[in-house]
């Protein structure tokens, strides 16, 4: 490993930030019909393979087909579609089926709550350790500033069902179960959230695995395992790409008294260094809703995911220039990175104090094209994990 010890300064870091605010003025006055044209584009597909999905479970040889096109629907809805839609990246276009505040997607968590633990609690302190609550969910360890207790022995098994039961774990997160469960909250103290929450497993189980199934008749058992099948499919699916862009070796965490009084410059500092993207075709980054370009992303969470691409060279240009390290990799690479974490933090670790100037700084590889590079403005470090 080569390293460096660019250190940004407070002024650096404030002309990081601004040259991260142009590229979003630049990209929010240009928005226009291509950009209308490219979702309701999206939106056609997901609903043409669903159709065709569902049409397909009425033939049985075709049952494959039918779970793949099926998938492939609800996959798109889910990071295509409902993620970015939710974000608010099309409440400019003044279409009430793309907007934030009345999109409701093929999933069993409640948009407004997911509204709430994602776009709100994870976007505004992101990574920021005892305020993203995305940090593990809430039943992983995934860092070495959480101390380490035996029932972290079952890291990988908890990782497992959360991957298998992605949807429901999503909807259980802004229920903070885990605090229930240890007797840290009370169900009546979550309450408010009830009603919403099982009005939508109400209606997704019945669309999913009572009224689907019994439309196709005789067919109704391979139906009920084919949409049961589709349903694991996304959840893999989006939990890999999910884990990819916020866990692998070399994404920062952030301590609460570095993040107090930050200025905007700050942030998309610690936006940049608390994400990591995924190398991929083009067909790849729309399957994973363009969070393939998480760094971009949790920068410009409000930019239509389709701008990602484009304006990611611009981004690692910059970075390069500060010094600053852009995490990217194949999928391959950085699932084994995640994966490798997940097995590395079930078992005792120490923290090592911070204790000199050296130790300010983030490391990089020459295959990440970065830099070292340290929470300046507070002489301080953010804490890697991995």
């Amino acid at each position: 490993m080569t390293t460096q010890s660019t250190m940004l300064t407070p002024e650096q870091i404030e002309a990081f930030g601004a040259e991260m605010d142009a590229i979003r003025q630049r990209v929010v006055a240009d928005l226009g019909e291509k950009d209308a044209a490219y979702i309701r584009k999206v939106v056609k597909a997901q609903r043409a393979f669903e159709v065709a999905g569902r049409v397909l479970f009425y033939v049985p040889p075709a049952w494959p087909l039918a779970v793949v096109s099926l998938s492939v629907s609800k996959i798109l809805d889910n990071m295509e579609i409902g993620h970015n839609v939710m974000h608010g990246q099309y409440d400019w276009m003044g279409d009430p089926g793309l907007n934030s505040r009345m999109y409701e997607w093929d999933t069993v968590c409640p948009s407004v709550q997911w509204k709430y633990s994602h776009n709100y609690i994870h976007h505004t302190y992101t990574n920021i350790i005892g305020k993203d609550r995305d940090l593990g969910y809430g039943i992983l360890r995934m860092q070495e500033s959480q101390e380490w207790r035996p029932k972290y022995f079952g890291n990988p098994l908890y990782a497992f069902l959360l991957m298998i039961l992605f949807e429901w774990g999503v909807l259980l997160h802004d229920l903070e179960a885990e605090k229930i469960f240890a007797g840290e909250r009370t169900w009546a103290e979550a309450k408010p959230l009830h009603r919403g929450m099982l009005r939508k497993v109400r209606n997704q189980t019945l669309k999913d695995y009572i009224l689907f199934p019994l439309l196709t008749g005789p067919f109704l058992l391979s139906t009920l395992a084919g949409d049961a099948l589709a349903n694991l499919v996304r959840n893999i699916w989006a939990f890999n790409i999910i884990f990819c862009g916020h866990f692998p070796a070399g994404v920062a965490t952030f301590t609460e008294e570095e993040a107090e009084n930050e200025t905007r410059g700050h942030w998309y500092y610690r936006q940049l260094l608390g994400s990591s993207n995924i190398i991929g075709c083009k067909l790849f980054h729309v399957m994973t809703g363009n969070l393939s370009h998480q760094i971009e992303h949790h920068l410009f969470p409000d930019i239509p995911a389709r701008r990602y691409p484009e304006i990611a060279a611009e981004v690692r240009e910059i970075c390069e220039r500060y010094g600053l390290r852009y995490n990217t990799g194949r999928l391959s690479k950085q699932l084994f990175s995640v994966e490798k974490k997940i097995l590395k933090f079930s078992l005792p670790t120490k923290n090592k104090p911070i204790t000199t100037v050296e130790d300010l700084h983030l490391a990089a590889t020459p295959a990440h094209g970065g830099a070292r590079a340290g929470a300046g403005w507070r002489q301080r470090r953010p804490g890697l994990i991995g």
